[in-house]
């Protein structure tokens, strides 16, 4: 009997990077809030990514009653003082597209030159139960933020973030090479190992 493990998201992008991430784990029945509609996520609340997916993965545990893995991710500027951080998916506004969010970090970003426009997606992953968290870890990757979108692939600041050393944007980038280097594969190849103790115990007891 395969160990029960739910994706604490609706994004059916991530849902698919999650179960490439996840393939190296046997032992594992994964599912995604697309399968539990009436769950209502509570609004993210904290001052850092690990705050908020701490919170993310025990709320949808508690839901859904087994194991869960919940994820946040950012954009992080240090010549804008951390932004858009935390604020990423809203940065232009509460409802704001994926767009919007890019337009208004070049606008902010405009008077920034050279070292100034480099920053880093961070990744924070958190493995509950529904009694507690059990671990999170977080992943970096850096690059830099050009003056206008290049590629086709990907999504929310991926066209705008050029990878140091690789010469491309993540939305130039196929989908295997950026699973490999980005700052989601760093922060999971962290967590995996606390996931497979999870199903290795599982397996034991069953």
């Amino acid at each position: 009997m395969n160990l029960k493990l739910l994706i604490a998201s609706t994004n059916l992008h991530k849902v698919r990077e999650f179960r490439a991430l996840l393939k190296p784990i046997s032992g594992l029945d994964i599912y995604s809030l697309l399968d539990f509609p009436s769950f209502d996520p509570e609004a993210e609340i904290g001052n850092s990514f690990e705050e908020i997916v701490s919170l993310k993965a025990l709320n949808a545990a508690k839901h859904c009653g087994f194991l869960t893995l919940a994820d946040d991710s950012g954009l992080v500027i240090p010549a804008l003082g951390g932004e858009p951080g935390i604020y990423s998916a809203r940065y232009a506004g509460p409802d704001s597209t994926d767009q919007e969010n890019r337009q208004s970090l070049l606008k902010n970003m405009a008077h920034l030159k050279d070292e100034a426009r480099n920053g880093y997606f961070i990744c924070a992953v958190a493995l509950a139960t529904p009694e507690k968290v059990l671990k999170v870890v977080t992943g970096k990757c850096e690059g830099k933020i050009l003056e206008a979108p290049l590629g086709g692939n990907g999504f929310g600041y991926d066209p705008l973030f050029l990878k140091h050393d690789y010469g491309k944007t993540f939305a130039q980038m196929d989908e295997a090479l950026k699973n490999r280097i980005s700052h989601r594969h760093k922060a999971f190849e962290k967590i995996i190992p606390f996931i497979q103790q999870q199903v290795d115990a599982h397996a034991a007891y069953h």
